[in-house]
């Protein structure tokens, strides 16, 4: 794959580079609760005031229609400037449920939904995972009840990240009696103010509230706010998920980059130390996943589980890091904040968006053709 960029693309880099350069917060972003969702919110206004929202969304959708390559453009130049995370509580609406309803929603759906999330107004929730339905998704069985115009949900879901501070959610369910495994789900819009949803925020070992489970207890949702078809949500889900694998995390991909220079300059290594070569081989690796983040972004034609391979090795790569870097801090460690933060947080990445196990399994079975692994 060569890349040759041209003149114009040299001048949206600049541009990106720039306006970056003059809008970045200085302060850094509330860890969670109503604090960190105002701060997201008034970041995402303040990049759809300039321009700079729903990047890769269609153009009569909103967004800016950008090319793959342009994309990472500006994901490159949004990680040099350092500008807040990208897996904010903006993150579900920009690069699930925004995506999916323009795939699969109506258009009463999109009309009132994707001004909102573009605009900065509103803030969206995932409710896939269940206690016993995780990385197995197919055996959720928090139910909807067809009663009338109305589905009538009951059941629970966990992990759902940001659901404390949520506006909706892309709630995935069971609505076909009788129905097992990918059969009979549907994908619904949930109103996160409905009576009978009750939330409790999950503290994680980084001592933050990002998680939270959620149940729900006769939770009327009329059916017009089902995306995809009725009992057709696993094709629905499968949309929402192509996204997260495929271009979603572009901007935690390249992150990597930038921190393991962060981390370079923080220890100094001596040349020719154990501490260089680590750095260096993790430098090395950091540098690979850039590649092969550009690789299945422009990849045509596309392949459906490339993100499985990038996803993986980022994953591991980035726990990696965080390890240099408790090494490299030492007993400094107890005092940074943000470098420990991260490494506690880095455990999750192994498990958030299909285990390792099951980027494995995707690879060994979907990409290299071996034998499946032996089902219950």
């Amino acid at each position: 794959m060569r890349l040759d960029p041209g003149a114009a693309d040299l001048d949206f880099r600049q541009k990106a580079r720039t306006w970056l350069a003059g809008n970045v917060p200085h302060a850094p972003a509330p860890p969670d609760g109503q604090a960190s969702r105002a701060y997201a919110l008034d970041w995402l206004a303040k990049l759809h005031a300039g321009g700079w929202s729903g990047l890769a969304w269609p153009e009569a959708y909103g967004g800016k229609g950008l090319t793959p390559g342009r994309l990472l453009t500006w994901y490159e130049e949004y990680v040099r400037a350092r500008a807040p995370s990208t897996l904010d509580c903006t993150f579900v609406a920009l690069n699930h449920a925004g995506p999916t309803l323009i795939a699969c929603g109506t258009e009463d759906q999109k009309a009132f939904h994707l001004p909102r999330i573009l605009e900065g107004r509103s803030i969206w929730c995932q409710g896939f995972s269940e206690p016993g339905a995780g990385s197995d998704l197919a055996s959720l069985k928090t139910t909807g009840r067809v009663d009338g115009c109305d589905l009538v949900i009951n059941g629970q879901k966990i992990w759902s990240s940001f659901a404390d501070i949520a506006d909706y959610q892309e709630l995935l369910i069971r609505t076909e009696p009788g129905s097992k495994r990918h059969k009979g789900l549907s994908w619904v819009i949930c109103d996160m103010s409905l009576p009978g949803i009750t939330v409790r925020p999950i503290r994680n070992m980084a001592g933050v509230s990002h998680f939270a489970e959620v149940f729900y207890d006769d939770v009327r949702i009329p059916l017009t706010q089902v995306v995809g078809g009725l009992h057709d949500g696993w094709t629905t889900a499968m949309t929402t998920l192509g996204f997260e694998r495929r271009t979603a995390a572009m901007a935690l991909q390249l992150e990597l980059s930038v921190r393991i220079e962060d981390l370079i300059a923080r220890a100094a290594p001596a040349p020719g130390s154990a501490m260089a070569d680590r750095l260096a081989d993790l430098r090395a690796e950091a540098a690979a996943i850039r590649a092969m983040s550009y690789r299945t972004a422009l990849r045509e034609p596309a392949t459906p589980f490339d993100g499985s391979v990038v996803r993986l090795a980022f994953a591991e790569l980035a726990q990696r890091i965080h390890r240099a870097a408790m090494d490299v801090l030492g007993p400094d460690a107890l005092t940074d904040g943000q470098w420990v933060h991260e490494y506690l947080e880095s455990y999750s990445e192994t498990i958030a968006g299909g285990t390792a196990e099951i980027q494995r399994n995707i690879i060994a079975e979907r990409m290299l053709g071996l034998p499946r692994e032996p089902r219950a």
